[in-house]
């Protein structure tokens, strides 16, 4: 199988990451806070300090706060002006999920920042895997203008959806493209691609990484989910590289 026309596109939340994923042969990055609580709105500084050192596309995640996708108007303020901070720090585009309360797509404020984003790309996130039919959702995706969607299918991994990632791609045509995710490896890279004819796949890559710190103080946490605050998860360049090289290797 070549890798020809395949887009990798690696999520971090951190600097050295985002470099990382760059020099690993990544073609964007999606760029995040706290992806322990599976990421949400990076700081400022992040993003200008990200744009600043890697030249490959990078997506801004637009998420005020972890949790359901069903934000209040307070909150949806926040993410307007997330989009319009991410375009004038110099991103390619920014990456958000709008539910109702029934776990609809909310197209009118979808389309509302869709609209403000441009002329940079839109992501629509995961949230479309949190809803409950969808071709549905694809079809009211369609109508707010986003250029992609990331999904596994509705399921924990792209694997287990890859049947249901079939026929999305299959249905949604050129746009949006479906942008597959969820446990993609070395080991299961082509075969989700296979499986799917996705062209674009979202990896995370994470490998856990100790704390530099030599003095550490174990009976206090700041509020990691782990209650471990001397581990941390990076990507590593090389597991990129290899990821890449998995892909693009002929079939066994």
């Amino acid at each position: 199988m070549s890798i020809t026309g395949l887009t990798v596109e690696v999520c971090v939340d951190s600097l050295d990451s985002a470099i990382a994923a760059e020099r690993g042969g990544a073609k964007r990055v999606e760029l995040s806070g706290s992806l322990v609580e599976g990421g949400v709105t990076p700081s400022a500084g992040l993003i200008a300090t990200a744009r600043q050192k890697i030249s490959v596309g990078l997506q801004i995640m637009v998420r005020p706060r972890a949790g359901d996708f069903y934000y209040s108007a307070d909150e949806f303020d926040v993410m307007r002006r997330d989009v319009l901070m991410a375009k004038q720090l110099g991103a390619d585009g920014v990456v958000f999920g709008i539910l109702d309360a029934d776990a609809n797509i909310d197209i009118q404020r979808t389309r509302a920042l869709v609209d403000l984003a441009r002329p940079i790309e839109v992501t629509y996130h995961r949230a479309f895997d949190m809803t409950a039919d969808l071709f549905r959702s694809l079809q009211q995706v369609m109508e707010t203008g986003a250029d992609r969607i990331l999904t596994s299918g509705g399921t924990q991994t792209a694997v287990e959806g890859a049947e249901i990632l079939r026929q999305l791609v299959q249905q949604a045509g050129k746009r949006p493209v479906i942008m597959a995710c969820g446990g993609i490896t070395d080991q299961n890279v082509q075969a989700v691609i296979r499986k799917t004819a996705v062209r674009e796949i979202h990896v995370g890559l994470r490998t856990p990484a100790a704390s530099p710190m030599r003095y550490r103080k174990e009976n206090i946490s700041m509020g990691t989910l782990e209650g471990n605050e001397y581990q941390r998860f990076i990507v590593l360049e090389d597991k990129v590289a290899q990821l890449i090289r998995a892909a693009s290797a002929p079939d066994a």
